[in-house]
């Protein structure tokens, strides 16, 4: 068991059956109607449940199901002026312990109404996470940068994850990035990866490192290591699924160094400092569970998870993480049917 609140039934004809449950709310898949059928039929006997038919809405999330893939989102209404990215590129935030203080309390709701919308909206990921920093002593900068986030959003309501129903098996993609020093405050860089099956995300993370890290190199080697240990759980969470992917899984990074010191132990003499536990990587890579290949950083998709990017570059990002305009896509599928 992978995860507490996911289960499974594979029958001996190798049909499966998928439950995902959080307290009392259920989300019933498989590739076998019947067996669907039985299970809520066993349950309804058992409990006082009620079937809502094919799911549109869970846990505030909102999902479109179509012919051609499935949608999901989560937004709110926010009365404000659009802008096209959820950060200014340059812009530093720090601790600001001169600044005016704000409303602890609003500036909270605001970030925890962030974070649970960063399950379906990875392009903001990045920002919401750099503003949670702050909830302590938030000041007028902090209530800034956050507002700015509510701001793109405004302008990007329609904007959803897009899961395409493929007829060619797509592989696992991961993607790994570190910005260096990004936290002016402490001095700790920022670990981003992503995941991507069928065209749309489905992992994604943005966290501050635990160590202060002394290169570029030691950065985006902390930054991979993480990657690595969501990598292997989620391996494992689609194996529970009966998606078979390959044995050994590609992760994309744009350093060229961190590459070398997964291979060779004695390369770079000045990381010998390095904690043993990051050294996780080098024995993954040694044993052929994952290989670490170079990407240019345009091609880098971590990077929206670890600073803020232009807008060109940022748009290009979102797009490639399977973000679409539903609007748009659905007069695409129509235009196409006719």
């Amino acid at each position: 068991m992978f995860e507490h609140t996911l289960f499974t039934k594979t029958c001996s004809n190798g049909t499966v059956l998928i439950v995902g449950l959080y307290v009392d709310d259920l989300i019933i898949t498989g590739d076998n109607e019947d067996l669907m059928v039985q299970f809520k039929e066993a349950m309804i006997k058992k409990f006082d449940m009620t079937d809502l038919g094919k799911m549109s809405f869970f846990l505030g999330i909102e999902v479109t199901q179509g012919r051609n893939g499935i949608f999901i989102r989560r937004f709110g209404m926010f009365d404000c002026n659009l802008v096209g990215t959820p950060m200014t590129t340059g812009v530093k935030i720090n601790k600001d312990s001169k600044g005016v203080e704000v409303n602890e309390t609003q500036y909270k709701q605001i970030v925890g109404s962030l974070m649970y919308l960063t399950n379906t909206r990875p392009d903001i990921m990045h920002a919401t996470c750099l503003i949670s920093r702050y909830m302590s002593r938030p000041t007028e900068l902090h209530l800034q940068a956050a507002k700015r986030i509510l701001r793109y959003l405004k302008g990007s309501m329609n904007m959803r994850i897009l899961y395409q129903r493929n007829s060619i098996k797509e592989e696992l993609k991961a993607y790994t990035d570190s910005d260096y020093v990004g936290d002016y405050d402490d001095k700790k860089s920022t670990s981003g990866y992503v995941f991507v099956l069928n065209g749309g995300a489905i992992l994604w993370g943005s966290k501050k490192q635990p160590i202060v890290t002394l290169s570029t190199t030691e950065a985006e080697y902390v930054a991979t290591t993480a990657c690595v240990c969501q990598l292997i759980w989620m391996k494992r969470i689609l194996k529970t699924l009966k998606y078979e992917d390959r044995d050994c899984t590609e992760i994309r990074c744009d350093n060229s160094s961190t590459i070398k010191l997964s291979k060779n132990p004695v390369f770079h003499g000045r990381c010998k400092h390095i904690e043993v536990r990051y050294h996780f990587l080098r024995n993954l890579v040694k044993e052929g569970v994952i290989l670490l290949s170079y990407c240019r950083s345009e091609d880098q998709m971590a990077d929206i998870m670890t600073k803020a990017l232009k807008m060109e570059v940022f748009h290009k990002q979102v797009r490639a993480l399977g973000i679409h305009d539903h609007d748009e896509v659905m007069l695409n599928i129509i235009h196409d049917q006719h």
